[in-house]
C-alpha cells in the first residue's frame, strides 16, 4: 500500500514523479470515457434487451444525473476532509460494482438502480485535478497541462469504446458486452492503489452532516421537479410545487451553511469574487455539454422527405458526427496549455466559451447538410474541450488549498444541474412545438423547436463569456 507523502516529500516533487502519477489517472479517465461512450451505440438494443420502450431510456439518464447531483458536493468535501485518493478509491469501488451490475441486471428496474450508482464516476475527474494541483503545490502550469492531458485520454477512450461498442454489437450477447466496461472501470482500482500517492489533508475538519441532508432534499426535490416538467409539462401543478419547494429547501440550506462552521457547501469561498464567475461557467456550460446532444442526434436522424428539415442520416452518420465532436474536445483540451500561455488562463477560458456559443449559433443558418453540422459542431466541441479541461484547474488556483477538491468537484455539480435544467428546458421546446408533417405519427419536433435549442446553447454560452471576460480570474493564485 502506498503510504502518506509528508509536506517536505511534496516540495521536491520534480516533474518526473508528477508525470508518473498522470499517467496512472489517464487510466482512470480511460475508464470514465468507457462510461460515457461505450454505451451510447447500445441504447436500442439495451431496450430491447430490457423489453421497454426506446423512450423509457431516458430514465437512465434522468436517474444517473440525479445521483450524480447528489453525490459530487459530498464526495468532494470528503476529498479535502479524509484525502482526494481515498475518496477517488471509494467512488471507484462503487462505480465498479454498479458497472458489473449493469451487465447481470435482469429487469429494467435493477438496470436503471444500477445504472444511477455508476454515475459516481463524476466526481473522478475534480479529485484528480485536485491530487494534482496539490502535488504541483499549486502550480498552475504544470496543473492545467496535467487537466488537459486527463481531458484528451477521456476523449479519446470515449471514441475508442463507441468503436467497439458498435463493432461487436451485432456478434456479442449484451452480458459479455455490457461486461467490457466493468472490466475496465475494475483495472481502474489497482492504478490508483499502486500508482497515486495521497497527499496529506491540511487540516482535519467534521463533516457537515446536517448541510448533506439539506442539500439532498433540495437537489432531489428540484430533480424530481425537472423530471415530471418533462413528463407532464411546465404547467402541470406537481412540478410546479416540486421546484417551489426546492427553491424553499435551498434558501434553508443556504441559511443553515452561512451559520455552519465547517460547511458541505462553503458558499463563501464559491462567492468570492474570482471563484463564482468559473462555477457559474461551468453552469451554463452543462447546458450545451449535457443538454443538447440528444436533440442533435434526433435533429440529425430527421428524414427531411417527411418534414422538410433534418439530414435523414443513419447511425453509422450520427457515429461520424459525435466521433468529430469528441475528437475537437480532445484537440480543444491539448491546446489549453498553449492558449493559456498566449491569452492568459482567463483569456482561454474567454475564447472556449465563445467559440461554443458562436458553434451554436451557426446552427440557426446552416443546418441543411451534414457538412455543415459537423463544421458547427466541430467549432463548438473545440471550444467546449478548452472549458472541460480549463475550468476544473481555474477553480483550484483560485480557492484555498483546504478547499481544492470542493471547488473542483462543485465545477462538476454545477454542470450537471446545468445540463439536468437544459434537458428538461429542450424537452420542452421539441414537444410543444409540434411536427410541421401533416402526419402526426411521424411524432418530430418542428424545426422551430431545434432553433430554439440551438438559440438557447449559443445565447448561455456566449454570456458565460461576457461575465469571464469582466470577472474572471486575473491571477492564478491559491487564494480565494
Amino acid at each position: 500500500m502506498v503510504h502518506n507523502t509528508s509536506d517536505a516529500d511534496l516540495s521536491k516533487t520534480g516533474l518526473k514523479s508528477i508525470g508518473a502519477v498522470v499517467g496512472f489517472l489517464v487510466c482512470v479517465e480511460i475508464a470514465s470515457g468507457f462510461l460515457q461512450g461505450f454505451y451510447t451505440p447500445l441504447f436500442t438494443d439495451i431496450a430491447r434487451e430490457l423489453r421497454i420502450r426506446d423512450a423509457d431510456v431516458n430514465w437512465f439518464e434522468a436517474a444517473q444525473l440525479t445521483v450524480s447531483a447528489l453525490v459530487v458536493p459530498i464526495l468532494a468535501r470528503l476529498g479535502d476532509v479524509i484525502g482526494h485518493r481515498k475518496v477517488l478509491l471509494l467512488s471507484t469501488v462503487v462505480t465498479a460494482v454498479a458497472t458489473w451490475a449493469v451487465a447481470f441486471a435482469p429487469t429494467f428496474w435493477t438496470f436503471l438502480i444500477a445504472w444511477a450508482f455508476a454515475g459516481f464516476y463524476v466526481v473522478w475527474l475534480p479529485l484528480e485535478v485536485a491530487i494534482i494541483h496539490r502535488r504541483t503545490e499549486g502550480d498552475p502550469k504544470r496543473t492545467r497541462l496535467a487537466a488537459a492531458l486527463l481531458v484528451f485520454g477521456l476523449e479519446a477512450s470515449v471514441i475508442a469504446a463507441a468503436v467497439f461498442a458498435g463493432a461487436f454489437a451485432q456478434t456479442w450477447s449484451m452480458t459479455a458486452l455490457l461486461s467490457i466496461p466493468a472490466v475496465v472501470v475494475t483495472l481502474a482500482i489497482p492504478a490508483i492503489w499502486f500508482g497515486v500517492p495521497e497527499v496529506p489533508v491540511l487540516r482535519r475538519a467534521s463533516l457537515d452532516l446536517g448541510g448533506f441532508a439539506l442539500i439532498t432534499i433540495a437537489l432531489s426535490l428540484m430533480m424530481s421537479g425537472l423530471i415530471l416538467v418533462r413528463l407532464h409539462g411546465p404547467l402541470s401543478v406537481w412540478p410546479l410545487m416540486l421546484l417551489v419547494a426546492a427553491v424553499a429547501a435551498f434558501v434553508v440550506f443556504g441559511r443553515y451553511e452561512l451559520g455552519h462552521h465547517e460547511p458541505l457547501v462553503d458558499l463563501r469561498v464559491l462567492g468570492a469574487g474570482r471563484q463564482w464567475p468559473i462555477q457559474l461557467t461551468a453552469f451554463l456550460l452543462g447546458v450545451s455539454v449535457l443538454g443538447a446532444q440528444i436533440p442533435l442526434s434526433t435533429f440529425a436522424r430527421t428524414d427531411p422527405d417527411v418534414t422538410g428539415y433534418g439530414l435523414g442520416a443513419t447511425a453509422a452518420s450520427v457515429s461520424t458526427i459525435i466521433g468529430l465532436y469528441v475528437i475537437t474536445l480532445a484537440i480543444g483540451a491539448l491546446a489549453l496549455p498553449w492558449l493559456a500561455r498566449l491569452l492568459s488562463s482567463n483569456g482561454a477560458l474567454v475564447l472556449g466559451a465563445t467559440l461554443v456559443g458562436v458553434g451554436y449559433l451557426m446552427f440557426l443558418p446552416l443546418h441543411d447538410g451534414l457538412a455543415q453540422l459537423m463544421i458547427n459542431m466541430a467549432v463548438a466541441g473545440f471550444g467546449s474541450g478548452l472549458l472541460v479541461a480549463a475550468l476544473p484547474a481555474a477553480a483550484a488556483a483560485q480557492a484555498p488549498d483546504t478547499h481544492t477538491g470542493f471547488v473542483t468537484g462543485m465545477t462538476n455539480m454545477t454542470k450537471t444541474v446545468g445540463g439536468a435544467v437544459a434537458s428538461s428546458v429542450f424537452a420542452i421546446a421539441l414537444a410543444t412545438t409540434g411536427s410541421i408533417d401533416a402526419d402526426a405519427a411521424a411524432n418530430h419536433a418542428s424545426l422551430g423547436g431545434y432553433m430554439t435549442v440551438w438559440a438557447i446553447c449559443g445565447a448561455t454560452a456566449l454570456l458565460a463569456a461576457v461575465i469571464l471576460a469582466l470577472r474572471g480570474p486575473r491571477t492564478q493564485g491559491s487564494g480565494s
